[in-house]
């Protein structure tokens, strides 16, 4: 009897310990936080001698810090970037409006690399990289998507009304009502989603727009910070609220975590999108920025040098660490896959690198890599040299032309270039090579493009917002209540099936209906300033077809039914009014059955 119950206990003993390893060798589930518009001064854990983050600064305590870690100097090609491992000039996305913030061809993202790996792969806020399909968030890998349009809460191609509380966000592409701030319910989301599958190995993509402008937040999260405002020591109270609220929420989640027993095999990682743009003034003379040059859209470190930081105990990537490997938005594909010990695509190009062995300390950095950030904020492609900054170890080459020693000038005020010319000349021979690469990808030259023809969209939505043209955008819900007009007419689309298409031109989106001439009598942006306009005429050209329709007193669109040939092509609408045409506001296009 004793024999049987020792064997008995020995059996359990045994079971009890495979279940246990096969815990500890379940694949880590990983949270991607990424804010916008933070820069790398915007946190006291950086330095920030008035902003109170205590929740991020006890991660940061926890954390592995990447000290130089560089992403674009704005929103939609940092995003890009992080979702194809490829820098902005090779996937298409370079640009934040005018058809270049979306991703060209269709690629293979991480969120699809996660989910072939056997994760369920979630997204919660600001997407930026197309609103149609083929690139939308659930063309793209995610299972599950509650988000805003565009490149931010209320501009003129997300849902009309949008003011960051109680919005009407887009689930798995259908607009549903949502009650609170909207930080608080990309947060909220994500804890309702790991409760539902915290069994399963998870991908979470959490976008915040905040805090992106407008700059709207309750008042008790601004109020701490009203009079170092007023003392103009800060550029905005409700700028710090913002940040104050982020944090709230992320000690939220970690709460949720630890109550969960998920904290130690998670990889939480927090960073931002590009450098700060309301926590330092245009002059830099107001605000904090740990002392770099520059803020977002700049070339100078202040622009794309964010924070970075990553925990996760279980794969002994803790305890508080400072690396300063450079390191880039694009090497977090190859790092994550890695980690997760994730099987790739044999087709997958990608431009980043591992940092995997960094980040264990297994390996020293390659410092003799070069990080390349070139920008340009228009539908034509980066120029070579222009609009550029090349990153290697200590050096910043600016434009071609102006080289920084970041150890010994953090502002970049002193160019050396002069001096060092052989370190010129071995950056811009970097700079050839790899463009050489670049110009051979089809995304190099072609516009991204939305499909139509598809049972996967049946109708898509193309606005002004990602019109392609010389004009400055017009990506703001005021301006098209005020009638801004630009000459910007132009759209990439992609015919999937030939046959009979309507084309629907309007003055106001169909979620705020009103005439062309008219102003919507029913509207939740009631603090607009509505003007009217009066064109007399609307004419598109797509496919060499010349159309031309008058407008009546009483048209809410103007329709046109035309036949299209499968393949690529452009659609150019254009009100008519005088002597003077603009682009239409809202375009709808669907397949007539």
């Amino acid at each position: 009897m004793k024999k049987i119950a020792l064997i008995l206990t020995l059996c359990l003993f045994v079971n009890l310990y495979s279940q246990q390893k096969a815990i500890n060798q379940k694949q880590p589930n990983v949270i991607l936080i990424l804010t916008d518009d933070q820069g790398i001064g915007d946190l006291a854990c950086q330095g920030n001698p008035w902003l109170k983050t205590p929740n991020i600064d006890s991660f940061y305590k926890q954390a592995v810090r990447m000290t130089d870690f560089h992403v674009s100097p704005l929103c939609a090609p940092t995003r890009g970037a992080l979702m194809t491992g490829r820098y902005p000039i090779n996937n298409g996305a370079w640009a934040t409006y005018k058809g270049r913030d979306a991703l060209s061809g269709n690629p293979s993202t991480i969120a699809d690399i996660f989910s072939q790996n056997g994760y369920i792969t979630g997204m919660f806020g600001k997407w930026h990289l197309g609103d149609n399909y083929p690139v939308r968030p659930t063309d793209s890998g995610f299972d599950v998507v509650v988000q805003h349009k565009a490149g931010g809460v209320g501009e003129l191609s997300d849902y009309w009304g949008n003011n960051y509380f109680n919005d009407t966000y887009f689930v798995n592409n259908e607009p549903k009502q949502f009650q609170g701030y909207c930080t608080d319910v990309w947060f909220d989301q994500t804890m309702q989603f790991i409760t539902k599958n915290k069994d399963k190995p998870f991908f979470i993509y959490l976008p915040t727009n905040a805090p992106h402008g407008p700059l709207y937040v309750e008042e008790k999260y601004a109020k701490p910070y009203r009079e170092l405002a007023k003392n103009k020591q800060i550029v905005s109270a409700e700028y710090y609220g913002m940040l104050a609220n982020i944090d709230e929420n992320f000690g939220k989640l970690e709460a949720f975590l630890k109550k969960n027993k998920l904290t130690d095999n998670t990889i939480l990682i927090y960073m931002t999108d590009n450098g700060t743009a309301n926590g330092i003034s245009p002059d830099g003379k107001i605000g904090y920025n740990k002392g770099y040059n520059g803020r977002k859209g700049s070339k100078t470190d202040g622009g794309h040098r964010v924070p970075f930081f990553i925990r996760w105990k279980d794969g002994k990537i803790s305890g508080g660490k400072d690396l300063d490997a450079t390191a880039a938005h694009v090497d977090l594909l190859p790092t994550l896959a890695s980690l997760c010990n994730l099987t790739m695509p044999k087709n997958q190009q990608m431009d980043g690198i591992d940092l995997g062995p960094v980040l264990l300390q297994k390996e020293k950095a390659n410092q003799d890599r070069t990080v390349f950030v070139h920008n340009r904020q228009d539908w034509r492609p980066p120029m070579d040299v222009d609009e550029t900054c090349l990153i290697k170890d200590n050096w910043r080459l600016i434009n071609g032309k102006e080289l920084y020693d970041m150890n010994t000038d953090k502002m970049q005020k002193n160019d050396i270039a002069a001096q060092h010319p052989a370190i010129v000349q071995q950056l811009l021979a970097n700079n050839s090579n790899f463009l050489i690469h670049t110009k051979t990808n089809p995304e190099y030259y072609q516009m991204p493009a939305a499909i139509i023809g598809n049972p996967e969209q049946k109708e898509i939505k193309l606005t002004i917002q990602h019109a392609i043209g010389d004009d400055d955008g017009i990506w703001k819900s005021e301006q098209v209540a005020e009638g801004m007009k630009n000459s910007n007419n132009m759209h990439a689309i992609e015919v999937a099936k030939k046959g009979k298409y309507r084309i629907s031109c309007r003055r106001w989106p169909k979620e705020c209906p009103a005439e062309i001439w008219g102003i919507p009598n029913e509207n939740p942006k009631n603090w607009f300033t509505y003007k009217t306009i009066k064109p007399t005429k609307v004419r598109i050209q797509i496919q060499s077809q010349l159309l031309e329709k008058q407008i009546q007193k009483e048209d809410v669109e103007v329709n046109f039914e035309v036949n299209l040939e499968k393949g690529k092509t452009f659609l150019a609408n254009d009100f008519i009014e005088g002597k003077n045409k603009y682009g239409v506001y809202y375009t709808y296009i669907s397949l007539i059955e």
